[in-house]
């Protein structure tokens, strides 16, 4: 289908303003913005001020998200929220994250330049923390929303050791009030995300646009083999102890078990050896592990699995293994009737059904589940790159996702409910 004018006008705003945003940086030369940063009160107030562009009434939360509001026409109708998060991996991309709010922004636009209304009110929401970076857990942001946040969370320190209380009092919140950012008990449509692929699939199928199916579960475990120590050129080999070998081959389990199950995803992101002098045998090792998948038993069963292999590996070369899993989110299911909608608007944008596949990245959707139903589409990307400097969408796919909010913002404006 060929754009016209003013929605392709939008679609290259949309990729424009993902380039500028991603110059508000705490780290010259590279794309890093954590959580309660200078560089998130910078951001919210660039992207605040496009939403108030767009006839938005901006605002911040309890917790530092981002909040733009447009109102309905029946006060009743309850309130649909649009969005991603604005916050970044260390040394990031433009496109994931900013992508899914400065897309909502443009929809909303197009609805106010045509003067088009809505029964229901449409929040667009920027969430401050999805990534984890600053404080080593994720969606702070949207947890809060969620009515799921924890004020235990507040004694959270970052690599400076300042806590998240701290920093949230520094950033202009109130850390004793982040709860009141909580949407639970409200009149909820549901939560529709557009995000970048950051993945290949699309691509590979030359398609546009693909609708989430399910979010994958995910797990993080902290491994840890203690060995023993000893000169690199006097320990004979038959007699050493060595951690650094046992968490080599449990590396190798690591990728074998996932490519032995259709679906499952396992990485060690983490690999150290200690105390990490080249002529000393390892003592201990630490690794880190990342298994998911869209099914919760398939991915407990390969964790299950890996422990076990860890616990082989571990008696056969006379080391200690210590096993703390730090991370279990369950997979999510998305939401059949937002899902339904994005589906019928979807071909009606590209001519032919859009493909269906899983998101095995985490994203705010997954805390949003326990508040309202939730729905994902997502763009292609170029090479199936992200947490890069080189990701990067497409305006004419852009236009394509614009064209598929537009068709669920009236589908929704149509249901039996308004009519």
């Amino acid at each position: 289908m060929a754009a016209d004018a003013p929605i392709a006008a939008l679609a290259e705003q949309v990729v424009a303003r993902c380039r500028e945003l991603a110059t508000v940086s705490e780290e010259p030369g590279r794309l890093t913005r954590p959580y309660a940063s200078p560089a998130m009160a910078r951001a919210n107030a660039l992207v605040g001020g496009w939403m108030t562009e767009a006839g938005l009434a901006a605002r911040v939360d309890a917790a530092g998200n981002l909040v733009g509001r447009r109102g309905g026409t029946d006060l009743h109708a309850g309130t649909l929220l649009l969005g991603s998060h604005l916050d970044t991996v260390r040394d990031a991309g433009a496109f994931d994250g900013p992508l899914g709010v400065l897309t909502a922004i443009a929809a909303l636009q197009r609805l106010r330049d045509e003067g088009r209304t809505l029964p229901y009110a449409v929040d667009v929401l920027g969430f401050a923390d999805e990534e984890g970076l600053r404080f080593g857990t994720a969606y702070l942001g949207s947890r809060a929303v969620a009515g799921t946040w924890d004020p235990a969370l507040l004694a959270l320190t970052d690599e400076a050791g300042i806590s998240l209380r701290d920093a949230l009092a520094s950033f202009g919140a109130m850390p004793g009030s982040v709860a009141a950012a909580s949407r639970a008990g409200e009149p909820l449509l549901g939560y529709l995300e557009v995000h970048m692929e950051q993945g290949p699939v699309l691509e590979e199928l030359g398609a546009p646009v693909g609708i989430v199916s399910a979010i994958a579960g995910a797990t993080r475990a902290h491994v840890r083999f203690t060995g023993r120590a000893g000169h690199a050129g006097t320990v004979p080999m038959a007699l050493r102890h060595d951690a650094a070998c046992a968490a080599a081959e449990l590396v190798l389990a690591v990728e074998a078990t996932a490519r032995g199950v259709d679906g499952l995803v396992a990485t060690v992101g983490r690999l150290e050896a200690l105390p990490g002098a080249p002529n000393v045998v390892p003592g201990g090792a630490v690794a880190s592990i990342d298994v998911r998948h869209a099914d919760d038993d398939v991915r407990a069963a390969a964790v299950a699995d890996l422990r076990a292999t860890a616990q082989e590996i571990a008696a056969a070369r006379g080391v200690q293994l210590s096993w703390e899993v730090r991370l279990d989110n369950p997979a999510v299911a998305v939401d059949p009737g937002l899902t339904q909608h994005l589906a019928v608007a979807a071909q009606a944008a590209i001519g032919a059904p859009a493909p269906r596949l899983p998101s095995g990245a985490g994203h705010d959707g997954v805390a949003l589940s326990a508040l309202c139903g939730v729905a994902m589409l997502f763009v292609r990307c170029a090479g199936g790159l992200s947490h890069h400097p080189d990701e990067s969408v497409a305006a004419a796919d852009v236009v394509v996702a614009l064209e598929v909010l537009d068709g669920v913002l009236t589908a929704l404006a149509q249901e039996p409910a308004w009519t």
